[in-house]
């Protein structure tokens, strides 16, 4: 079974995340085959749009549980290697010269959360929850980062990439990296309305619109590779080997202290 489905229906390229078993978490495998879909439809004549949703409860869980399995073992030149790979993927979309629909039907964690800041709209399910969780297993959005930043601005970065907090559909929209949340049977009608507005547009005029943004808020060549950097130096750094370790042990990492309270005062207990 494919990993991605990829049809065009009425000049539309409809890219499709087909894990549902997995949540739709990706691997090195995955990123190539999804990178590869959105180079092509760079290329694709008389196409007007592209719609990037997935199938099952998740939009996306991020890294594959076996992918990080694997990772715990690689050096920082493979880490690397990966973390490249990653950004090629996330510049494949922001770059797409059409406009790119994002349709988030359930939790979107880590680099799916990157997925749909590349997005240039997005529609989410009221249900749906967003999380950028690594500095939970001692690394950092580092890939995704320019782009989610882009989307939501410094100060909601400061909370969250340090936080960790899960982010609801409601309050995604206030900071900016969802446009409408719906109810999820009217996940479809929205697309279609924004599709209809795209159609209805000069698709020259559309594709140097989002060039203009682009140029106005710019993420450079220097940019995506110092953040593929900085990712490959922490999952090789003695926190992120424990992070993703007690992550795949299911245990608390040697950091994690949770407050507990103790005589009407907070007081620290050690995992």
């Amino acid at each position: 079974m494919s990993a991605i489905l990829t049809e065009i229906r009425d000049h539309v390229r409809f890219i499709t995340l087909n894990r549902p078993e997995r949540h739709n978490a990706f691997d090195d495998a995955v990123i190539q085959e999804l990178t590869a879909a959105f180079e092509t439809a760079a290329t694709e004549p008389n196409l007007r749009a592209v719609v990037l949703d997935s199938l099952g409860r998740s939009f996306s869980a991020g890294a594959d549980i076996n992918w990080m399995r694997r990772m715990a073992d690689y050096d920082r030149d493979r880490n690397l290697s990966d973390a490249r790979t990653l950004a090629r993927l996330m510049q494949a979309i922001d770059t797409c010269p059409r406009p790119v629909v994002g349709v988030v039907q359930g939790a979107a964690y880590g680099g799916g959360v990157g997925l749909a800041a590349c997005c240039d709209l997005v529609v989410a399910a009221k249900e749906s929850v967003f999380c950028l969780s690594e500095v939970k297993i001692g690394i950092i959005p580092a890939v995704i980062s320019p782009y989610v930043m882009r989307s939501i601005g410094v100060p909601a970065a400061r909370r969250y990439f340090l936080t960790a907090e899960v982010i609801p559909a409601v309050t995604a929209k206030e900071i900016g990296l969802v446009h409408e949340v719906v109810p999820a049977e009217d996940l479809v009608t929205t697309r279609d309305r924004w599709l209809s507005a795209l159609k209805a547009n000069s698709p020259h005029a559309v594709t140097a619109a989002k060039g203009l943004v682009a140029r106005l808020a710019p993420i450079d060549a220097a940019m995506i590779e110092w953040t593929a950097e900085r990712i490959a130096d922490l999952r090789a750094s003695e926190q992120g080997q424990e992070g993703l370790k007690a992550f795949l042990d299911r245990r608390k990492p040697s950091w994690n202290q949770t407050p507990v309270k103790s005589g009407g005062r907070l007081a620290m207990k050690a995992p």
